[in-house]
């Protein structure tokens, strides 16, 4: 049996989040899935490893510029699909363009959500009733990212990471800069951490210039020779890195869902999307801002993070 699954959202995190739905699927079928996803989704290098996954093709579209954009792009892709001889096609959305795409690629089995009905879809929620309803199987939100052994040996190794300290991933970046907590935020925390604990930070972010000021921020403070910037490296290079440390501090960014699926407690600072973005994973302990009792779109509350509330969840893990 040959299945594909569509997730077009856009980034890691949303890909992480999905993977849940996709592994259920695979085991529902007893073979490996391929995945229509996004190039940024980075999907290649996060699960290099898993055995759910059968094959990665990049959707092309942006800017209608890329090769699957339109008319014609649309024809490209209908074309690659039929190439396949899907079986069996899961499309987590409402997009009549994908459902169109499939009907004329000659897919016998599609389903996908309600249709015009995009609006107010619970990205957890609508996924599970998704599956619940069509195929009759339940899917707890816990992803996990399968990663060998050898390569986090190899890289503690490499990075020559010391197993007695306190490993802390910092992810200090963010999609947007209304999810950004302020450099002084993560230096008042790492303050904490350092008075308290014998610990490593390893500090991982985008290339774009907000996050650099971050980064360059927490590099000139007087934590610098407690810091290992990951900004060079590749997503591939980063996991086992990350798969080494005891713990990790996140924005809500792709390295809050990439920690959490590799098995740290995480801690994530949501200061401006909706809670369940931090907290779908048993993995994920979110932080919000001072005076609020949820956090959704527009809460801007970066800079009413409470580094003492951090520092006492810290001690908590750790403890």
């Amino acid at each position: 049996m040959n299945i594909l699954v569509i997730q077009n959202r856009m980034g890691m995190g949303d890909l992480v989040i999905f993977m849940p739905f996709i592994e259920a699927i695979s085991k529902k079928y007893k073979v490996p899935i391929t995945c229509l996803v996004k190039k940024n989704s980075k999907a290649n290098e996060i699960f290099k490893d898993s055995k759910f996954i059968k094959e990665f093709i990049f959707l092309e579209r942006g800017d209608r510029k890329g090769e699957h954009d339109g008319i014609f792009g649309s024809l490209k892709l209908i074309s690659k699909l039929k190439s396949y001889n899907f079986d069996k096609i899961f499309i987590f959305n409402s997009s009549v363009r994908f459902y169109l795409i499939s009907k004329i690629a000659g897919i016998p089995e599609i389903f996908h959500y309600p249709l015009f009905k995009k609006n107010k879809q619970h990205i957890i929620l609508s996924a599970q009733k998704f599956l619940k309803d069509k195929i009759n199987i339940e899917v707890e939100s816990n992803p996990v990212i399968d990663i060998s052994d050898d390569k986090v040996k190899l890289s503690k190794e490499k990075f020559k990471i010391d197993a007695e300290k306190i490993n802390i991933l910092l992810g200090i970046g963010g999609s947007g800069p209304t999810k950004r907590v302020p450099a002084k935020i993560f230096i008042e925390v790492m303050k904490l951490i350092k008075n308290n604990y014998d610990c490593k930070f390893y500090l991982a972010t985008g290339k774009n210039f907000e996050e650099q000021k971050i980064l360059n921020e927490l590099l000139d403070s007087n934590l610098k020779d407690k810091c290992i910037p990951l900004d060079n490296l590749k997503i591939s290079d980063i996991l086992p890195i990350i798969k080494n440390c005891k713990i990790s501090i996140c924005n809500d960014s792709s390295f809050s869902h990439l920690s959490a699926a590799l098995g740290l407690p995480t801690i994530v600072l949501m200061a401006d999307t909706p809670l369940v973005y931090g907290s779908y994973s048993p993995k994920m302990y979110p932080i919000i801002p001072d005076g609020e009792e949820t956090v959704s779109h527009n809460t801007l509350g970066k800079d009413k993070i409470n580094p003492k509330k951090i520092f006492s969840k810290v001690k908590e893990i750790i403890s």
